[in-house]
């Protein structure tokens, strides 16, 4: 079984479109998204639950109302200005940082901590296979705890199913999330695009699976929007002896593709899906361990 973890150092740089069309095309393969805190692999799966479960993690602060006395001492001394006083000491679920300092002062031992549930995560099926996903509610933290998590789950699913491969959608920048993703993946793409910022966290990314020895590839998507930019990208991964697998131009029946709900690979006709194509089997070949005798194609 090996894993494939798709990254990009931004959002918006067409990373879960392209792990869609992936999907779309991988046979006995896991799908997971680990972008815990805005996933949106799901929207392009139109996947159906099959379990639900809850994330929980950390503690948050409790009030029993009926033993408060309204001293006041948990509002005075919490740090985090989440003790509010009315009737009774009442708590702000979303600025409680589950320190422990309310519970362990109160004189009338009102306050306990209470396991957090701060999230939902999802074993679903979708047209292409089964989607491990998940989402962390607004303002939690803890997001690489979820991603590892889920993570395992997609793990025992894929040795249940004896899924060759596990296909994940990561998070964009170089974060926590991220960093839990990498762990034990076999390849990393990133996917970056012909823009200054793009390739600035391209390097960012770069240096992260550079120091977690990761066997890394780089696609640049809508490369013809800026073949300068493009060739630079290029030059930067010579430099770094990392290989380019695909170049993917700009095609605006991507999104038409997407409006319809269809894997751009559906097509027969977009340019981009011709180059989602080999870049798949090129991917292919490197997860195998294989040479690409052809190199690098593109539609101009």
């Amino acid at each position: 079984m090996k894993e494939l973890l798709v990254l990009s150092g931004k959002g918006g740089t067409g990373k879960t479109s392209i792990v869609g069309s992936f999907a779309h095309m991988a046979e006995s393969k896991i799908m997971l998204d680990c972008d815990v805190d805005a996933s949106d692999l799901h929207l392009l799966l139109s996947p159906v639950p099959v379990e639900e479960h809850e994330f929980r993690s950390g503690v948050k602060a409790r009030v029993n109302s009926e033993k408060c006395s309204t001293c006041g001492m948990c509002a005075e001394l919490c740090q985090f200005d989440a003790v509010s006083m009315h009737d009774t000491a009442e708590i702000l679920r979303i600025s409680c940082e589950g320190c422990g300092v309310c519970a362990h002062f109160c004189p009338e031992q009102a306050i306990t901590l209470e396991e957090n549930h701060c999230g939902t995560w999802y074993i679903s099926d979708t047209e292409f296979g089964p989607l491990v996903h998940s989402q962390l509610f607004a303002g939690e933290e803890n997001s690489g705890k979820l991603v590892s998590h889920i993570k395992s789950q997609a793990r025992n699913l894929a040795e249940k199913t004896s899924a060759e491969l596990i296909l994940i959608d990561g998070s964009p920048g170089i974060g926590c999330p991220v960093i839990a993703s990498l762990s034990n993946v076999d390849h990393v793409l990133i996917v970056t695009e012909p823009t200054q910022s793009g390739k600035h966290d391209l390097e960012r990314v770069l240096q992260l699976t550079r120091h977690f020895k990761i066997p890394t590839m780089i696609c640049i998507n809508k490369w013809d929007l800026h073949p300068e930019l493009s060739d630079e990208i290029e030059f930067l991964a010579l430099e770094e002896d990392i290989e380019i697998v695909g170049k993917i131009p700009f095609d605006p029946m991507v999104i038409d593709c997407q409006i319809q709900g269809v894997p751009v690979t559906s097509s027969k006709t977009s340019l981009a899906a011709y180059s989602l194509r080999v870049l798949w089997d090129t991917v292919q070949k490197r997860i195998n361990g294989l040479q690409s005798s052809q190199g690098i194609q593109t539609l101009s």
